[in-house]
């Protein structure tokens, strides 16, 4: 006898689940305070129910396609893809044994996400409208001046951001070279005029370091200061966070995977903006349990890196304060997917006429970084 209730009678369940990884390199040697990278791997899940075909992926290692191909296809497929809830709880449950974190994370994030939008493309709705707009564009801030790059490099990619795609404030990496990361503001500084500095140092500094660099930076109007510390390291967070300068804002939360680590951070009053990121924390159903925590402790969020795939989560999102224009990703989505979208004065909006996340796999251009 069928579990499925008489209103589901005449939907499309999943038939089809599909996984394809792709390595696509970087275009020029990238680096932060600690890690450097040549390329990127795109995991792009899709999902399919009649004729619709769900899409959503993550920036991770290849362990997550095979995370789905072994343990979540089962899970999706012959159910009803408007039970998102219900097949977010279940994959998190296929991968009890696992472990939730990582590469199971990431995959359950993209398929999540494609059910999202297999879901919205069912009724003929974007994503944003299906999951009811708070706000109809996002601003972006321009990130990347990787500490890879030479001053010129750097103060180039800076001004563009800002004169080219209008952005009101842009990011840089810090922390490889600690000696050089004062004179590299300084480069910043004078390449953005009066937009607002970030600075990101992905947890390369201890607490002492990061209070004394954060003094310094305020010189030049540093106006963010992202994992000054690691981000597991709440005590070190809160810890900089009070000590730092007016006006200077304490960021983290992009290594988040699941609400206990939202939640916990948000009560150790570690950061003044949380960042999550829907490839990793658990797709839009979990972005939005991130964010929904961050409204309860009245904690701006910030969506990070992927922005064609934040977009219409970010629309919908409480307290959203931005998305990231991660260097990286914008290249790679503007390159491989149709309807990826483009800033108009310092922010981006979903097209109305796209269902869905409105993004398509370019198959052509794509096919040429399979792996």
């Amino acid at each position: 006898m069928s579990t499925r209730p008489a209103y589901a009678a005449s939907r499309e369940t999943v038939e089809k689940v599909t996984v394809r990884c792709f390595r696509i390199p970087t275009d020029s040697p990238e680096a932060d305070g600690t890690f450097a990278w040549n390329a990127t791997t795109l995991v792009v899940a899709e999902v399919a129910a009649g004729r619709a075909i769900g899409l959503g992926y993550t920036y991770a290692s290849p362990a997550a396609a095979d995370v789905i191909q072994r343990e979540l296809t089962g899970v999706i497929r012959d159910q009803d893809p408007f039970d998102t809830e219900r097949l977010y709880e279940a994959m998190m449950a296929a991968v009890r044994n696992l472990g939730s974190r990582g590469a199971c994370a990431n995959a359950i994030s993209a398929i999540d996400c494609a059910v999202w939008d297999l879901k919205a493309k069912l009724v003929g709705l974007p994503l944003a409208a299906l999951l009811g707009a708070a706000r109809h564009s996002v601003t972006i801030y321009g990130s990347g001046g990787f500490t890879s790059y030479d001053d010129d490099h750097l103060a180039g990619q800076l001004s563009d951001w800002v004169e080219m795609s209008g952005c009101r404030a842009v990011k840089m990496k810090i922390g490889s070279h600690p000696d050089q990361d004062l004179r590299r503001v300084a480069v910043a500084r004078e390449a953005i005029g009066e937009a607002e500095l970030y600075v990101d140092a992905n947890g390369a500094f201890t607490s002492k370091q990061a209070m004394a660099f954060a003094v310094e930076f305020a010189d030049f109007g540093v106006a963010w200061f992202e994992e000054p510390v690691s981000s597991d390291d709440l005590d070190g967070l809160r810890l900089v966070r009070e000590h730092a300068p007016a006006g200077m804002e304490i960021a983290a939360g992009e290594y988040g995977y699941e609400p206990f680590y939202f939640r916990r951070m948000l009560e150790s009053r570690a950061v003044d903006v949380m960042q999550a990121d829907a490839t990793r924390c658990g797709g839009v159903t979990g972005f939005l349990r991130a964010a929904a925590l961050a409204d309860a402790f009245a904690v701006p969020v910030s969506a990070h890196t992927a922005p064609s795939l934040h977009l219409p989560i970010a629309c919908a999102a409480p307290r959203l304060r931005n998305i990231e224009w991660f260097h990286d990703h914008v290249r790679i989505e503007q390159m491989l997917f149709d309807g990826a979208p483009l800033p108009h004065a310092g922010a981006i909006a979903p097209d109305p006429q796209r269902p869905g996340f409105g993004l398509t796999l370019k198959e052509a251009d794509a096919r040429r970084y399979a792996i």
